[in-house]
């Protein structure tokens, strides 16, 4: 099962800076290349400048076929960055907020069982300190048994005027410290804490689909 800062017990530290993507090009010249690039100097000018700008256009053409796994991966998180489309809250009891993004099509989420969302965790500034996206896989949860925050257990199985997040649904929760970790920092490691004491959380939580290891 995957470990997130949605544990109780040992959310896994991050940086509480937002991922600036900066994607990178590395270009590889072989030897061929080296060669094509010392013979310049004993051809005659005009035949140096063609040469040249073929040497030019391979080495950009090596930039494009180099470039798809980096880009793919900057997408990935990048996305983690960027918040859903705004929605206006509803406020629970509890001092849970919510909005629904998408509401869904799907089943309800199941008390008890294993679920799976992706996620991304930001501070009331919009600063990203946790996201499933930068992992590239959804988060495996049990939901309603205290396993993870009060807050994402109301919000995606619902109650006191929650409703309950379908398959497919997306939707915006605003956490208070009461229903987050409290007055105690969390998210430690070697002194470090994630997640400051009293902080209101906001996730994007989306429902991907209910752990086919439930099923019979």
């Amino acid at each position: 099962m995957a470990v997130s800062t949605l544990s109780f017990v040992t959310p896994i530290p991050h940086t509480l800076q937002a991922f600036n993507p900066k994607p990178s090009i590395t270009v590889k010249v072989n030897a061929s290349s080296s060669r094509f690039f010392s013979s310049l100097h004993s051809i005659p000018p005009n035949s140096t400048r063609r040469l040249f700008d073929l040497g030019v256009g391979l080495l950009a053409a090596s930039m494009v076929a180099s470039s798809p796994l980096d880009a793919n991966a900057t997408r990935i998180e990048y996305y983690a960055t960027v918040a859903e489309p705004s929605c206006e809250f509803n406020f629970a009891r509890s001092g849970l907020g919510y909005c629904d993004v998408d509401v869904g099509s799907g089943e309800v989420a199941p008390l008890g069982e294993l679920i799976n969302v992706h996620y991304t965790a930001r501070f009331a500034d919009g600063t990203v300190f946790d996201s499933s996206y930068k992992r590239a896989r959804p988060l495996t949860m049990r939901i309603g048994v205290g396993k993870v925050i009060k807050g994402l257990d109301q919000g995606i199985l619902g109650g006191e005027g929650v409703p309950p997040m379908l398959v497919g649904g997306k939707r915006r929760l605003q956490i208070p410290p009461e229903l987050a970790y409290g007055p105690e920092p969390a998210g430690c490691f070697s002194g470090d804490c994630n997640i400051p004491a009293n902080a209101t959380l906001v996730y994007d939580i989306n429902f991907v689909d209910i752990y086919k290891g439930n099923r019979k």
